[in-house]
């Protein structure tokens, strides 16, 4: 799977936002400094976590940031989704693109399923979970295979 800084900047904020937040909101200056990403990035980050209602902006001197929700209601998958990071694992686009002369590749398949797998391991570790260091795989309850299984077969 291909993840840019975008999502792991995203995702890093994210925790270092629900660690700090008990003491009010948090500036992004702070969070700038303690997880060594730029503010200007950061901003840009912050906008579409609002926008994609994980995060709400308190105004005025002591502003800054909370989440919108507990942190273990908010999945590390929706905070990359929630900043347009593209979570793929095949070099196709549209079924086609990026494979071989227009038909897909042989080993298409086989990185699809890997995808869904890394997606829906994503969509079960909250951030609140990440927070607690309690990410281990026989932990982690995964959700029911079938949504995404019938996710790739309407987009297929």
């Amino acid at each position: 799977m291909r993840l840019t800084s975008k999502g792991r900047y995203a995702v890093s904020a994210m925790v270092d936002l629900a660690k700090q937040q008990h003491s009010g909101p948090v500036a992004l200056a702070s969070i700038s400094e303690r997880q060594f990403i730029s503010l200007s990035y950061l901003e840009q980050l912050f906008r579409r976590l609002r926008e994609g209602g994980l995060v709400r902006s308190v105004r005025g001197p002591g502003g800054g940031y909370l989440l919108a929700r507990p942190a273990s209601d908010i999945t590390v998958a929706e905070v990359i989704r929630a900043v347009n990071e593209p979570m793929r694992t095949t070099m196709c686009e549209n079924g086609v693109r990026g494979c071989h002369r227009g038909n897909r590749c042989d080993t298409h398949q086989l990185w699809e399923a890997l995808g869904q797998h890394i997606n829906r391991f994503l969509d079960a570790v909250s951030i609140q979970q990440v927070c607690d260091g309690e990410v281990f795989l026989d932990r982690v309850e995964l959700k029911d295979v079938r949504a995404y299984v019938e996710a790739a077969e309407a987009v297929s």
